[in-house]
């Protein structure tokens, strides 16, 4: 493997190269996607936003009720991709050094000690955090440093994280016995909320014929590290127009409450807005989107695209908006539809139509 790394690591000084290199990414993408498909059934949506993470170099988070695939969707991406991967199974007895490692005491062959660290899980490529929200406010913390920095502290050293590094974690949006809300820092480190949805009739019926017959699907490695780094760098150096930046910005800016941009019908339902990782997550996954979709730059139809994961988990609501049953993705949409593509032409606001595959308002 490493083949389409080969294409993607290349200088994009002139046309045919930027096309080759674009080529290259898509149909990496396209391979991937075609994999994963081998063993989950539908949720087009929920595997193209998964991997417009990974190639944007952030961590996501997986809600849905149980059953719908969620962990298996994270081990079949791991296969894929041929990287290292643990799971990590929170609860509420787990302890921060079952998730970063600990230092031991160990004896050499002459009767002598020395202290060794001992790796923990968070050790890999690929990290599947189960049911985050088990575990105490306490055990969540070991997870920041590891989200932000890439890196783990223990003692007085720090330790890089293996190159690429993704958290996938996920989480039961109706139980509440024996679980711990993230907290708004820890949120605010994924790029994307994911929301998994139930199968449909057709979808429903193709698990159980997958599921109820002997064998199992096998899934081999198409791509590997050196090729998501390659797709990684490439869509950092996509363009991107100063007014898709600022109507990403505006979005942002449009979730805070007293700003400059605020929407005065939300004024009461939004505590706290998005952080400027909002408008991070909302550059990075469209150039992203615009590389999936065969095209050279990213555009303001690409950031509507990524709105609703890329801000859904950013937001703070009011008890106002709790009591009156409005939720983020309620909030996102209306902010989308009142904040216009110009900044100089407030009356063009969005079209109505798709957010994101799957996603419509």
């Amino acid at each position: 493997m490493g083949e389409f790394a080969e294409g993607m690591r290349t200088s994009l000084d002139d046309v045919e190269t930027v096309e080759r290199a674009c080529d290259r990414f898509r149909a990496a993408f396209g391979a991937l996607r075609k994999r994963i498909g081998l063993r989950i059934v539908g949720q087009e949506a929920v595997v193209d936003q998964s991997l417009i993470a990974l190639f944007a170099g952030g961590h996501v988070l997986l809600e849905g009720v149980p059953g719908l695939g969620k962990t298996l969707l994270v081990r079949t991406l791991a296969d894929s991709l041929g990287l290292d991967f643990n799971r990590i199974q929170f609860t509420p007895d787990l302890m921060p050094a079952d998730v970063t490692g600990t230092t031991i005491v160990v004896e050499d062959g002459l009767g002598g000690r020395a202290f060794q660290f001992r790796e923990g899980p968070i050790f890999s490529n690929i990290v599947l955090a189960d049911e985050i929200n088990r575990a105490t406010p306490k055990s969540q913390s070991a997870m920041l440093e590891a989200m932000q920095e890439r890196s783990v502290s223990v003692g007085a050293e720090t330790r890089r994280l293996p190159d690429p590094f993704l958290v996938l974690a996920t989480q039961n949006p109706i139980e509440q016995e024996g679980t711990f809300p993230l907290p708004e820092a820890q949120l605010d480190r994924f790029l994307l909320k994911i929301t998994v949805p139930y199968a449909i009739r057709r979808e429903l019926a193709e698990i159980i014929h997958r599921t109820t017959v002997p064998g199992e699907v096998d899934v081999t490695p198409v791509l590997d590290a050196e090729d998501v780094l390659a797709g990684r760098s490439l869509a950092r150096r996509m363009v991107i127009a100063d007014s898709v930046k600022d109507y990403a910005i505006r979005l942002v800016l449009a979730t805070h409450p007293g700003g400059e941009f605020e929407i005065p019908e939300f004024r009461h339902y939004i505590r706290i807005g998005a952080s400027p990782r909002a408008a991070q997550a909302l550059v990075s996954t469209a150039k992203v989107v615009a590389l999936m979709d065969g095209r050279y730059a990213a555009s303001i139809d690409d950031v509507r695209r990524v709105a609703l994961p890329a801000l859904r988990h950013r937001l703070v609501r009011t008890f106002e908006a709790e009591a009156d049953g409005v939720d983020a993705d309620e909030i996102v949409r209306g902010v989308l539809e009142r904040v216009p593509a110009d900044a100089d032409h407030p009356e063009d606001g969005p079209p109505a139509g798709t957010i994101f595959a799957g996603e419509t308002r």
